[in-house]
């Protein structure tokens, strides 16, 4: 048995507000990730690896918030943030604030497996991915002319913002996914490039274990997308893998709990995807869309957008 479930970020993407070549483009990207990730799980691979085949895959798409497709920040610049974690033993990783590194998740990873550290930021965290011999790309490669235009509107106006739609809504752009494997180990990892003219290297929920990212065995795996101060301040990833263990909610229970009750009741928006121990995958957001997809060993299998 096993599930994953995966996400391009959430927020305003009514019905409507994609052409129908623009929704063809992010239901096929969303395809290719499902299809990398459930390709490790379909050969008896491991939840991490997933996630990570997974994630790389809409790292390199520039249609999402991470990797290739980062947004400006106010310097001009891209600052990408990541975190992986293993549900077996909460083994976990995350850089924040790097520039340059190709796929940014890849780097999570290797904090969690070749340091005796959780976090590594900006240019400590560039230079272990050297020693690692991590690939780098220059800025042209993370060059993107709408999100120039967006970081130019931005500048102009002297705000920070969300990544967003043509139609100028809201569109977190984080990506994620969570995978329960055949050996029943959950993982998650997430990727960001974070909020357009963002300034004095702010980090989000993405990189922080509990808020952004989590997964336990016990109970389940998460990756999250949104306002990312508000998912800090909830702690949202870990509050849903409190509620299930200490007061016995359902994963979906918990879900619409800490997504549709306490994130509303403070102003947060956005959503998460999360698998559990069972298999069981949920996919809420409180925003008007989130790209998204999952697919289970038994065959169900989704790709959606819109509420």
């Amino acid at each position: 048995m096993f599930s994953i479930a995966l996400h391009g970020g959430a927020g305003t993407i009514p019905k409507g507000s994609l052409t129908p070549e623009q929704e063809a483009q992010y239901r096929e990207a969303l395809a290719q990730a499902l299809a990398a990730g459930t390709a490790v799980l379909e050969q008896k691979g491991a939840a991490l690896d997933a996630v990570i085949a997974a994630v790389t895959v809409l790292e390199d798409n520039p249609l999402f918030n991470a990797g290739r497709g980062a947004v400006f920040n106010h310097d001009g610049r891209h600052e990408m943030d990541a975190a992986i974690i293993c549900g077996k033993e909460r083994q976990t990783g995350g850089v924040c604030g790097i520039a340059g590194v190709k796929n940014p998740v890849e780097l999570a990873r290797l904090v969690m497996e070749q340091t005796e550290h959780v976090l590594l930021s900006g240019t400590g965290a560039e230079a272990f991915a050297k020693t690692q011999g991590v690939a780098f790309e220059p800025e042209s490669y993370f060059y993107n002319e709408l999100r120039y235009q967006q970081w130019k509107e931005a500048v102009a106006a002297d705000r920070v913002q969300l990544d967003h739609t043509a139609a100028g809504g809201k569109k977190m752009g984080t990506v994620g996914c969570a995978v329960l494997d055949e050996m029943g180990n959950l993982a998650a990892a997430t990727s960001t490039g974070g909020l357009t003219n963002k300034r004095w290297g702010r980090i989000g929920d993405t990189p922080i274990i509990g808020a952004g990212t989590w997964a336990d065995n016990a109970t389940c795996a998460v990756s999250c997308t949104g306002t990312g101060e508000y998912f800090i301040r909830a702690v949202v990833g870990h509050e849903i893998h409190a509620l299930m263990q200490y007061k016995g909610l359902s994963l979906q229970d918990a879900c619409d709990e800490v997504v549709n009750k306490q994130l509303v009741a403070s102003g947060g928006e956005g959503g998460l995807v999360a698998v559990d121990a069972q298999g069981n995958v949920c996919l809420p957001f409180n925003s008007e869309g989130m790209y998204r997809a999952w697919r289970k060993s038994d065959g169900d299998t989704g790709i959606e957008i819109y509420r």
